[in-house]
């Protein structure tokens, strides 16, 4: 006799037309379904590997009519090597430290986000947010999250990032840092941190989320190299795809 399956159907919505917050004149849509239950994880492993991004408890995936310019991008750490520019930005880093916590949302992370939203993102929405939204962004999490929070030698905290754990790697949700770090790159060296973090665990990827092709703000995504992109379905090294060129060979 067969039992009948107690698992409840996974519901997939697709959300109204906004701006684009990529490329102006153009609108988003996104599909999206609830990660809730005990197999949240899996749901979101699956996903995260078929192109879909987190954001609370949501997993979503741009639908936009008649665009395709967001490409799922993540880099394969095994194989992964610094070029020059990487190797200068680690050794510029060298005193900073980075400390994984837990998902839980502090003042002194709020004061950091804060600032950095008024210095790069001053007429966005996230400029806006208060403490108990940042609170929501960083706690509301049915998957293993956690805050890795980089310090420099006076333990000031310099950067921070929203970082999910998957099985087969590590996510990053969002960063922030401090605009006055500029000389530092600290968006580029927490990715660096990420693929050392990932290599310790054996795990083989960093998703970096979406990398937009035509967006100056996205350019730092494709610089890692290897890095897969997922396009038709499969994951296919970034230099197959012809939409980079090849990196170049730096000598030392």
């Amino acid at each position: 006799m067969h039992q009948r399956s107690t698992r409840r159907p996974q519901f997939f919505y697709t959300t109204a037309a906004l701006p684009c917050p990529y490329l102006p004149g153009r609108t988003e849509r996104k599909l999206v379904t609830e990660l809730t239950g005990s197999d949240s994880e899996g749901l979101h492993d699956k996903l995260s590997r078929a192109g879909f991004r987190r954001s609370h408890n949501i997993a979503y995936s741009p639908v936009c009519p008649g665009c395709n310019a967001c490409v799922p991008i993540r880099i394969a750490v095994g194989a992964f090597a610094p070029n020059r520019s990487q190797r200068k930005l680690a050794k510029r880093n060298a005193d900073i430290g980075g400390f994984e916590m837990p998902a839980r949302a502090t003042a002194e992370q709020f004061g950091l986000f804060q600032r950095y939203q008024q210095a790069r993102h001053g007429e966005g929405d996230m400029a806006s947010m208060g403490f108990y939204d940042f609170r929501a962004m960083v706690e509301d999490t049915p998957i293993t999250t956690g805050m890795v929070e980089f310090r420099d030698p006076a333990d000031r905290l310099v950067g921070a990032c929203l970082t999910d754990w998957l099985s087969d790697g590590l996510s990053a949700v969002y960063s922030f840092f401090a605009p006055d770090e500029t000389q530092r790159s600290l968006g580029s060296w927490a990715i660096l941190w990420l693929i050392a973090r990932a290599q310790a665990l054996g795990l083989p990827y960093v998703y970096l989320g979406y990398w937009v092709p035509q967006s100056r703000k996205m350019a730092y995504k494709s610089r890692f190299r290897p890095s897969e992109v997922l396009t038709g379905g499969i994951w296919r090294p970034l230099e197959a795809t012809g939409l980079v060129p090849a990196e170049p060979v730096a000598a030392d």
